[in-house]
């Protein structure tokens, strides 16, 4: 399948100043591009791992990292599902 490239340009002070090299930056940005999609539900937790250039576990994963659920619930509300199951 082709893939289109976005290409966004950043000045080498923000990889000072975040102590990054260009790919830990690149990286981080893609995940976080995913995350954001998955988010706002514009992208599935598949279509953001490819985004993100991982695997849909680790992006699942991942999802954790920033308060989110792979399921689409919150951990409180999977909590009360389970108890009203």
């Amino acid at each position: 399948m082709a893939a289109n490239i976005l290409s966004i340009p950043y000045p080498e002070e923000l990889l000072l100043s975040l102590k990054e090299t260009p790919s830990e930056f690149e990286a981080e940005a893609r995940l976080l591009l995913a995350i954001k999609l998955y988010e706002l539900g514009r992208a599935s937790t598949g279509m953001a791992a490819r985004i993100a250039d991982m695997s849909r576990v680790e992006f699942m994963f991942a999802l954790h990292r920033f308060g989110l659920s792979p399921i689409g619930l919150e951990p409180g509300e999977l909590a009360l599902d389970v108890a009203n199951a």
